[in-house]
């Protein structure tokens, strides 16, 4: 086995562990631990962030290379700093190198030398408003954000998540971030790329790359789309 990676994932998150383990391939495993969440509300997100250092200790048990707390929401909903403060509460209570989406996402734009971007996300307009607020005071010009107001976020199909980037698009956007781990979005990046002509960001490719960044691997995934290949 290359690596073993770990992610902390929202309890009703049924896409990340799926597209995270498409996109490891041969060799690599993904292992997950769940917090209990099953309605987005903004004390609901805090809590979940109070349970990340304990569901990490028990991830150490598998002994993973590397710590991801894959939920975006939970990464920006205090503001910027608290993304880093998690990563610092993972590395601490297990000695394992850590992360979260959002780091992840932020990262990955900057890798691109994006500035200007256009959102995509299945939230309501209240989760939305914190994206863009964290976004904006971590340098990044947000044009537009555009949400479906829903909470089943893995029943959206790929096609309506696909509809909805190509509605929120913009000619000076550098590039797009499709935000949440429970969103599908494995099997639109390429096409979205090439009909844009811009790199496509989304909370699952970034969590995947930061991981494999984080452990030494440099490999290209295939279906993963620009950030790979390029960066």
């Amino acid at each position: 086995m290359r690596y073993k990676l770990g992610i902390i994932v929202p309890s009703w998150n049924t896409m990340m562990e799926y597209e995270t383990q498409r996109m490891a391939g041969n060799g690599t495993s993904v292992h997950s631990m769940r917090i209990s969440h099953t309605a987005d509300t903004e004390e609901n997100v805090i809590w979940m962030g109070t349970q990340v250092p304990a569901a990490a200790k028990l991830l150490a048990h598998a002994k993973v290379d590397v710590i991801c707390y894959g939920c975006t929401g939970g990464g920006f909903i205090k503001g910027p700093g608290y993304d880093q403060q998690l990563t610092a509460e993972i590395e601490e209570a297990t000695g394992i190198r850590g992360t979260t989406t959002i780091v992840g996402v932020t990262d990955a734009l900057r890798a691109f030398g994006a500035t200007k971007l256009c959102i995509a996300s299945p939230y309501e307009p209240w989760l939305n408003a914190k994206l863009r607020d964290f976004l904006q005071k971590t340098d990044f010009e947000v044009l537009d954000v555009k949400g479906l107001g829903t909470q089943a976020h893995a029943s959206v199909t790929a096609q309506d998540v696909e509809k909805l980037v190509l509605s929120v698009d913009r000619p000076d956007a550098d590039a797009i971030f499709i935000s949440c781990t429970n969103f599908g979005t494995l099997d639109i990046i390429e096409s979205l790329e090439a009909k844009l002509g811009k790199p496509v960001v989304t909370s699952n490719s970034a969590s995947m790359w930061k991981m494999m960044r984080i452990v030494g691997d440099t490999a290209a995934v295939p279906g993963a789309g620009r950030l790979f290949r390029e960066h």
